[in-house]
């Protein structure tokens, strides 16, 4: 390796690898390691490249050496100068300690796929050393290397030449942490674990944070080789031919992907590695589980830190606090709104930290953070399952606010280019948040059939309906609509229910009595019959017991009645408190007015549709007294003034629908594979092959 250019491919017939992974013991002390740090190679790009460099250091598992031990010495000897080398802009001791610490991490990541962390706790504990040695051996060398670690993060400020050492800092601490990757199960302990938890590094919790916030909301981009080192003189010598070098070798690893990228991924032109690889890491940590003893500290830490303009004196109880600018996090959040950590951040922040929950709804500039959120909406069938869950659970944290809800119909948006079901010139932004929802219940009846999905989505809208206002007369159809579709399914999922029952009893007489009951229910669109006499019919020829399972379609027929039930509810509640604002939903309500009339005897709804037919029967007495053959207009004019002569005490008061979103228990069982799934495929010069990938379920069988 050392200071020549060389291949991925020629790196197992390095002399430099050869003497690292030999079974002689190097003092950190001899002239090798200068050499073995000071190199450049072509970064490789592939996972043909990445699997050889694992290959060219997998003989090192043997810790009788020592040399990895060594290895970890010299890179930490090089990291109680690094701040005043930053400061005199020593470029090459930088460049040798980022070397160091990369070829470090590099066998981090192999010894994790293969040893548990009592083997390679042995790689750092082993103290046989070679002479020569100095005796200021550390009690425990992989705690000094994660305390530093933490330490040159909090310490060394983010300049053009710090910026791939704190990268490689960041991705080492991953590495790290990487052991997660290999258990099924959640890991709830461990020496990695207690280091950062309950060692030293736990004083640093709150700067720790605080950086890796900041470094997402700088989002720096990876300077060019140039800036990071120039010359001083036409000459440059040959320590600035070698160090240039480096940073030209080392500067592919960043923008090509770095060791071990995946061909193709997304991350492999990421411009921001430093910013991605920092959230990552935050993310990682804030969902490490409680320990028996201890709360989670970086959970902790990003729970309660507060906005730099608070200027309250009032200490705050919890331990781990600190300020920070919520204007520029709040900008960062809505500019990077597209990526999966980035929804997960904003999603964090909002359900644990009530301070910043509190900033973000007395916001005046709202449509900047929910219109990305409304977009991964709607475009739902190109992201992940867990992602369009984020982005429609912080819709549903955000309606649970009245403020919010009435703020978003006064903000009118033109020219929605991602919205191309129809062109919309003006509309509001809670009616574009109300067709997105509605597009999403849609797209989830049709594809996934996801109940929890489902529900969310109509406890969004439900938190919203007594704050409609104005809404856009396709917002309008698009809700009655909504309501049709879902009787249409109760219809058809009926039809395949007697099906069923034809094919279980083959008894033709009983079959025939079905049909022509199911013919009277459709005619008459009395779609409350038909669930009962399904039911009953079902229960005849399977068995009397009470606890026979139905077939699926006839546990849909009750799902879909709920969901009936919550559309007649959102719309009364619309009704209720707000029928003078929404002339479009009233000329959308009765134009399908015929739709209701099926709901009237039915049980489960006849106490949701006293006020509906109220205001059926009072719009519709009045349009036949305005005359016959009336044009959208005049309609429109009878509605308005109609709206306006309602005697509000006509109309039955009801609760108000109000949803709260509430994690459910033991939230880490999804949220730490879902980190880890974000880690896998966006980690930055990260290379993982999924065999062992046991959280992920990749293990191969």
């Amino acid at each position: 390796m050392g200071a020549n250019t060389s291949q991925v491919s020629d790196l197992s017939e390095s002399q430099s690898i050869r003497t690292l992974i030999g079974p002689d013991a190097i003092s950190e002390n001899e002239p090798f390691w200068n050499q073995l740090i000071s190199f450049t190679f072509t970064s490789p790009t592939c996972s043909a490249d990445a699997k050889l460099l694992e290959e060219a250091v997998v003989p090192l598992n043997n810790p009788r050496s020592g040399n990895f031990g060594a290895l970890v010495r010299v890179f930490l000897s090089r990291t109680k100068e690094l701040k005043i080398s930053t400061e005199c802009q020593d470029q090459l001791f930088i460049w040798q300690a980022h070397n160091a610490l990369f070829l470090v991490r590099c066998l981090l990541k192999v010894f994790i796929r293969q040893m548990n962390e009592e083997e390679l706790h042995l790689q750092f504990s082993y103290q046989e050393r070679a002479p020569g040695t100095y005796d200021s051996i550390c009690e425990d060398l992989l705690e000094e290397l994660v305390c530093n670690l933490v330490h040159l993060i909090v310490e060394v400020p983010l300049l053009d030449i710090t910026y791939n050492i704190l990268f490689e800092a960041v991705t080492t601490l991953l590495v790290l942490l990487s052991y997660q990757l290999f258990h099924k199960e959640v890991l709830r302990e461990g020496l990695i674990y207690s280091y950062l938890t309950r060692g030293r590094c736990l004083s640093l919790t709150s700067r720790l944070v605080k950086t890796l916030l900041y470094n997402f909301i700088r989002q720096e981009k990876c300077p060019a080789a140039t800036h990071v080192l120039q010359t001083q003189s036409d000459g440059g010598g040959l320590l600035y031919g070698l160090a240039s070098g480096v940073a030209s070798g080392l500067w592919s690893v960043f923008t090509l992907g770095g060791v071990g990228s995946r061909p193709g991924a997304e991350h492999d032109q990421n411009p921001l590695p430093l910013s991605n690889q920092s959230l990552l890491l935050l993310l990682v940590l804030a969902n490490l589980t409680d320990g028996p003893d201890c709360p989670n500290p970086y959970r902790q830490a990003v729970t309660c830190f507060k906005n730099t303009q608070d200027s309250s004196s009032i200490p705050s109880p919890q331990p781990h606090t600190f300020q920070i600018n919520f204007n520029s996090l709040y900008t960062a959040l809505c500019e990077q709104q597209k990526s999966d950590q980035v929804t997960l951040l904003l999603y964090t922040l909002l359900h644990q930290n009530s301070n910043m929950r509190t900033y973000i709804l007395s916001r005046t500039d709202m449509e900047n953070l929910v219109l990305p959120i409304l977009e991964i909406l709607y475009h739902v069938e190109e992201r992940n399952s867990h992602h369009v869950y984020m982005a429609l659970i912080i819709l549903l944290i955000l309606t649970e606010d009245d403020t919010f809800n009435r703020s978003i119909h006064e903000v009118m948006l033109k020219n929605i280019s991602w919205y191309t079901e129809r062109v919309l010139t003006e509309i509001s932004l809670g009616s574009l948040l109300i067709l997105v929802v509605i597009r999403t219940i849609q797209f989830n009846m049709t594809r996934t059939r996801d109940k929890y999905l489902h529900t969310n989505c109509l406890a969004a809208l439900a938190n919203m309906s007594a704050q409609f206002r104005n809404l856009h007369q396709y917002a309008a159809q698009r809700i009655i609509r909504l309501l049709y579709i879902h009787v249409y399914i109760c219809a058809c999922v009926c039809v395949y229910i007697y099906i069923y029952i034809y094919i279980y009893t083959h008894t033709h007489t009983h079959t025939l009595l079905c049909f022509l009951l199911l013919l009277f229910a459709l005619l008459s669109k009395k779609h409350n019959k038909v669930l009962e006499q399904a039911t009953q019919s079902l229960r005849g020829p399977l068995g009397a017991d009470d606890t026979t399972v139905l077939p699926d379609y006839a546990q849909d027929l009750n799902v879909i009645e709920e969901v009936i039930r919550m559309m007649l509810e959102i719309i009364n509640s619309c009704l209720s408190n707000s029928l003078h604002h929404n002339p479009n939903l009233l000329y959308a309500l009765l134009y399908k007015r015929e739709l209701f009339e099926q709901f009237r005897s039915h049980p489960s709804f006849q106490d949701i549709m006293q006020n509906l037919d109220t205001v059926i029967g009072f719009f519709s007495q009045r349009l036949e007294q305005a005359g016959s053959d009336l044009s959208v207009e005049r309609v429109q004019e009878v509605i308005k003034k109609g709206a306006a002569a309602l005697p509000k005490e006509r109309l039955k008061k009801f609760p108000e629908l109000k949803f709260k979103y509430v994690e459910e228990e033991q939230p880490e069982d999804f949220f730490i594979p879902y980190v880890w799934s974000l880690v896998f495929n966006s980690g930055v010069g990260l290379y993982w092959n999924s065999q062992g990938i046991e959280l992920l379920g990749m293990d191969s069988p």
